[in-house]
């Protein structure tokens, strides 16, 4: 049987600490935008569209504060809204955790929106390019929270099994692993197939709904494994909170595809 017995912190410098969780966000970012930047140098579509590098290179700074504000704001509404409007002060203690995914990409939405108005640049364009490098910041955020000890799993008896100490003494599924796994790597690997080999990217919104419906999907999958939050429980005796925002975010993106595909048809 593993033992878990990560430190969330990667350096103390005693006076400053390095978590890892800071670590996966850079990475994330880091790795995320250099691949934007081949896709657009690659694809002559965005060319035409008068997207450069130059111009997503503006973009990210939009990014980072989307996933930060709304992250932390949608963690704080979807997840602990009692709790924070008792210690408002402790809202803006990132450092002790906290982040909601479906909040982060809400936030990421509207800085994208105001981008392409700002720039005049169509906003799916952008999304699109958003949506293929994206599995790659979830990756690295779900080790994070593998090394937290956080988001941990049902407890199981399969082999890869896993104790976290700081939680009980029960052999737990690697929640974080899977989802990892499922909505980093797998879904790096769907939403660029489609958006690629299958020519979607032609197709202005395809690749932003793709994301939507295939992170969903996988989403739903792991939440079957992951232990729902203690203070909130499960809906209905069966629904967890990710599952329900991720049914939300399923139907955007079937609401996206279906309003392509009606475009499609009037043109």
């Amino acid at each position: 049987m593993i033992i878990h017995n990560f430190s969330p912190i990667f350096i103390d410098l005693v006076f400053f600490q390095i978590r890892w969780y800071s670590i996966a966000y850079i990475m994330g970012i880091v790795l995320g935008w250099w691949f934007a930047n081949r896709i657009i140098e690659n694809n002559t579509i965005y060319k035409r569209s008068n997207i450069t590098t130059k111009i997503f290179d503006d973009l990210i700074i939009y990014i980072i504060i989307g996933i930060i504000i709304g992250g932390r704001i949608g963690y704080i509404v979807f997840y602990n809204l009692e709790y924070y409007s008792e210690n408002f002060i402790d809202s803006f203690k990132l450092w002790e955790g906290g982040m909601s995914f479906h909040g982060g990409l809400i936030g990421v939405v509207f800085g994208t929106i105001i981008f392409s108005k700002i720039k005049k640049i169509n906003f799916f364009r952008i999304a699109d390019i958003i949506a293929c490098v994206s599995p790659i910041g979830i990756f690295f955020g779900r080790l994070a929270n593998f090394i937290n000890g956080e988001l941990y799993g049902k407890v199981s008896s399969v082999p890869w099994a896993i104790i976290f100490p700081k939680i009980d003494n029960f052999p737990r599924h690697p929640s974080q692993i899977y989802e990892a796994i499922l909505e980093g790597l797998i879904l790096l690997l769907v939403v660029n197939f489609f958006s690629f080999k299958k020519n979607m990217i032609l197709e202005k919104g395809y690749t932003s709904g793709i994301f939507l419906i295939f992170y969903s999907i996988f989403r739903l999958l792991s939440e079957i494994f992951r232990e729902p939050d203690n203070h909130i429980g499960y809906f209905f005796d069966y629904y967890s909170m990710g599952m329900i925002l991720s049914f939300g975010t399923l139907i955007s993106g079937l609401l996206i595809i279906l309003y392509i595909k009606k475009n499609e048809k009037n043109n």
